[in-house]
């Protein structure tokens, strides 16, 4: 799950970080009435890199430049229904500062870069060398030396290496208090007394954690569409796409193999359902989202052991029953009970495969409003 800023920066203060005075408009009465002098900086609220160049964060330097500003935002296409309105900062110079998790390691990582702000991501393919990197041992956490070794590895001296070791201390707080898969300052702000305030913020928690967290349940801002949304609700992993052929199967392994398969025969996936592990009798909810984008064709594939098969061709048979779905449905069900699980699907008017690329060719074959 990631956090908007507004949220990344609630965490960051609370673990003792400075960050720039703000107010959360959700309308530009709110970010022209906001008691944050000027200029001010209006930064839309959505999950995604790159705002700045997109438009999405801007300055506004009078009262009527903010009520521009932010009307074009909330009316842009981008769906920011909240923009984080902040006083503007006079700083001397903008660092990176961010912890993630190594993927060799499976330890913490830090990352620091004395060239923080928006070409940070080019900076690390064309100068990695700039890039700080010190490896933290989850067991011990970090420790202040190496924290104030990172400030001077910045080449940081007096009052900034000690604010950006502070800073660092706390990042790594909130990033272990959090769960988190990445807490990222870019840019971090040094001011002229060598104080340091975040000036943006990211924060993401590995989603395998998230029953620790229960008041941060992600709402439907977090989902790129409202299907993503009501199945995360359900607990049935999902993906949306922009093709015709709706993926339901069972197994995340299977599902990615079918994917591959039909982008090989030339059709395109409008959403890659996972109907498997605790999901497999959920049928008819499934079916019911896989329905929501309208496809050509539902292509539903699994390979049940524990998640049995009869058990699923049961739930596909009731989906059918219960939602009348206009396009075809494809169906190849293999493994426990597969017998009775056939039987199932012929007497609800299917003609059950039991080839995976078979029923592959067909799907995209009927995509392309061919036939059977």
């Amino acid at each position: 799950m990631k956090f908007h800023e507004w949220q990344a920066k609630e965490a960051f203060a609370a673990a003792g970080m400075a960050v720039p005075r703000s107010v959360l408009a959700e309308h530009p009465d709110a970010a022209v009435a906001a008691d944050l002098g000027w200029p001010r900086v209006l930064k839309s609220q959505v999950l995604r890199g790159g705002r700045g160049k997109a438009g999405l964060v801007v300055m506004a330097r009078d009262q009527a430049a903010a009520r521009s500003e932010a009307t074009r935002l909330f009316a842009s296409e981008h769906g920011v229904k909240r923009i984080l309105v902040e006083e503007a900062v006079r700083f001397e110079r903008e660092l990176y500062l961010a912890i993630t998790v190594d993927p060799v390691s499976g330890g913490g990582l830090v990352l620091a870069c004395a060239e923080g702000g928006v070409e940070i991501e080019e900076l690390a393919k064309t100068a990695p060398e700039k890039i700080v990197r010190a490896p933290v041992d989850l067991r011990d956490g970090l420790q202040p030396f190496q924290a104030r070794a990172v400030a001077y590895g910045l080449g940081l001296g007096g009052e900034a290496a000690k604010s950006v070791a502070r800073t660092l201390e706390r990042l790594w707080k909130v990033f272990r208090s959090h769960d988190a898969e990445l807490a990222e300052i870019n840019p971090l702000f040094i001011l002229a007394d060598g104080s340091a305030v975040a000036g943006d913020g990211k924060l993401s928690i590995d989603d395998n954690a998230m029953f620790r967290h229960e008041a941060l349940e992600p709402g439907r801002e977090h989902y790129d569409s409202e299907i993503a949304f009501q199945a995360a609700r359900e607990g049935i992993p999902y993906l949306q796409f922009d093709g015709d052929i709706s993926l339901m199967c069972a197994g995340a392994g299977l599902t990615t193999a079918v994917y591959d398969l039909v982008n090989y025969e030339g059709g395109a996936v409008a959403n890659y359902l996972e109907f498997g592990g605790p999901n497999y009798r959920k049928a008819v909810r499934a079916m019911e989202l896989c329905l929501g984008n309208d496809p050509k064709v539902v292509l539903i594939v699994t390979f049940g052991t524990i998640a049995r098969a009869d058990v699923m061709a049961t739930g596909i048979a009731e989906a059918i029953e219960k939602l009348k779905p206009r396009c075809p449905i494809v169906a190849c069900i293999r493994g426990t009970g597969e017998e009775e699980a056939q039987a199932t699907l012929r007497a609800a008017g299917l003609e059950p495969l039991s080839d995976t690329e078979e029923a592959v060719r067909m799907a995209v074959r009927l995509s392309r409003g061919g036939a059977r």
